[in-house]
């Protein structure tokens, strides 16, 4: 059984927030910036003040076999519980995943 590292980036947006869910999103703005946050195996969720768009950035291991569809299945359910914590509502959730063990890096000769 052999595992690849998959990182899966997660984007959506919020909708219909009413003043108690901004409340509660703006609250911990600081902690969820988009360029404090990478890829981790928890799952990192990053938004700005502006409350429109939101992204959730995971790192998954899976067999080979597994398909991405299936990657991207297990890390929009993480987004989902990560959103949900904040009692707020999201839509057009949609992610994509990088095989990060098939990348061929080109070093300088």
């Amino acid at each position: 059984m052999v595992e690849h590292t998959y990182r899966v980036m997660v984007r959506s947006r919020f909708t219909d927030l009413d003043d108690a869910g901004r409340d509660r999103l703006l609250a911990e703005v600081e902690r969820h910036g988009v360029l404090t946050n990478g890829f981790s195996e928890q799952g990192a969720l990053s938004y700005d003040r502006s409350l429109d768009f939101f992204s959730f950035r995971v790192q998954l291991r899976a067999e080979v076999e597994t398909t991405d569809r299936a990657v991207c299945d297990r890390a929009l359910a993480l987004a989902s519980r990560a959103i949900e914590e904040f009692g707020v509502d999201f839509r057009d959730m949609r992610a994509s995943a990088t095989d990060v063990d098939l990348i061929k890096i080109r070093r300088p000769r």
